[in-house]
């Protein structure tokens, strides 16, 4: 079978209707409902034909589902990683967020965009492929994967328990873009404190509020020292997403006639491989001692949120591959086979502010890897959405990038 007879063999039906299923699964993270949907996924690959397993980890009972398209020997393996949580419905949406509803143009459905489109697309990739009857050289590893809102605990298990092939695909959307570099993530916390007085004094006071507002634009215009290049430089953002101030610690908010002594700034820090934490958190103190010297008397905490792996939770750490690293041009020639244009490629807005399970399988896992998914732009919002050709093309790109990898074996 030719190349396009195989991607004009792709049900598109049958393909609408899988990711419905999977939007109909309440997956909210450390749920029983991720649990269920994991175990489908592993009874769906197995009828295809795929060496699937449930991959238990950690003390909560949290599992993966795993499965393996057996290649015959000879090619290049490849890994598709997408994960099954998601995150929760909010108000404003006018369709149900569980339906799994498909009208003309869209895929509707909490999660449908981060990430169950990606994860039903190279499921169906592969189910086209198995139909068609095609031998692969190479192994196909399909995870689907939980824990990803909490910074990839569920990839980073795989990973430790020994998944390991010479390419992967992580899947998070990118409107199928190809992203060959995003940011780590870093949480932080600033302590601001002043010395109140009446309002009738204020000129005496240090006012942790004021000092915050200066602070603010000042953080959300940082980057980051240590950058290896302006590519690198461009996936550096911080931002400053919660500001509290009020009287002392306890945030006393009864007496507004009195200078507010204390201010509570959170946010996250982005930067790219190559950089650290501790180069941030540097720069950042910089930034204090500079905001100290412009408010005399205010002392200054800065707190990095690290802790969160004592909770259970990771960090995720960033990403880069080459572009001329196999798995990009993989993946590059897949697109513009099935669309007829060159990928959008490189450390493209947004999805290079994002943390994923990329950052994992590149630093703890060590494989060269891309990021594209389908998906992207009605992500995080009400009436969630995928574009329904958007969904078809990905699963051509991962159908063609799959032979362009592992090889057909003709001998088979």
């Amino acid at each position: 079978m030719d190349r396009k007879t195989l991607l004009d063999s792709v049900d598109e039906k049958a393909c609408l209707d899988f990711v419905s299923m999977m939007v109909r699964h309440k997956t909210y993270s450390e749920t029983e409902g991720e649990t269920i949907l994991v175990k489908r996924m592993v009874e769906e690959m197995q009828a295809v034909g795929l060496d699937a397993h449930i991959h238990h980890f950690g003390s909560k009972g949290r599992c993966n589902a795993v499965g393996t398209y057996k290649g015959s020997g000879g090619g290049k393996s490849l890994i598709f990683n997408g994960h099954l949580d998601t995150n929760p419905a909010t108000e404003g949406w006018t369709v149900d967020p569980w339906g799994g509803l498909v009208d003309e143009n869209f895929i509707y459905g909490i999660g449908v965009s981060n990430m169950k489109s990606s994860d039903a697309a190279y499921f169906c990739a592969v189910r086209a492929l198995k139909q068609a009857g095609v031998k692969l050289k190479g192994d196909v590893i399909l995870t689907f994967v939980v824990g990803e809102l909490q910074g990839g605990v569920g990839t980073e298990a795989l990973i430790r328990d020994g998944l390991k092939a010479d390419y992967f695909v992580n899947c998070e959307p990118s409107d199928l873009v190809a992203v060959t570099m995003h940011s780590a993530a870093l949480k932080f916390q600033i302590n601001l404190i002043g010395d109140t007085r009446h309002l009738s004094k204020r000129e005496d006071a240090v006012d942790a509020v004021m000092a915050g507002c200066d602070l603010v634009p000042r953080l959300n215009a940082m980057t980051f020292s240590g950058a290896m290049s302006p590519e690198h430089a461009s996936v550096n953002r911080c931002h400053v997403g919660v500001f509290k101030g009020a009287l002392g610690r306890e945030m006393e908010e009864w007496r507004p006639p009195q200078v507010a002594d204390y201010c509570v700034l959170k946010g996250s820090a982005r930067y790219a491989p190559g950089q650290t934490r501790e180069g941030v958190l540097a720069d950042m103190e910089k930034e204090l001692t500079a905001l100290r010297s412009r408010f005399p008397g205010l002392k200054t905490e800065l707190i990095s949120m690290d802790a969160m792996e004592e909770q259970g939770l990771s960090l995720m750490p960033p990403y880069e591959v080459r572009r001329d690293s196999g798995i990009v041009t993989a993946i590059n020639a897949a697109y513009k086979e099935v669309r007829g244009e060159e990928q959008p490629t490189g450390a493209i807005t947004p999805t290079r502010f994002y943390g994923s399970d990329a950052g994992h399988l590149y630093e703890l896992g060590g494989m060269e890897g891309i990021v594209c998914g389908c998906g992207g732009r009605y992500n995080t919002m009400p009436d969630e959405r995928v574009d329904i050709v958007d969904y078809i093309d990905m699963i051509k790109v991962y159908m063609l990038t799959i032979l362009n990898v592992c090889g057909i074996d003709e001998d088979a």
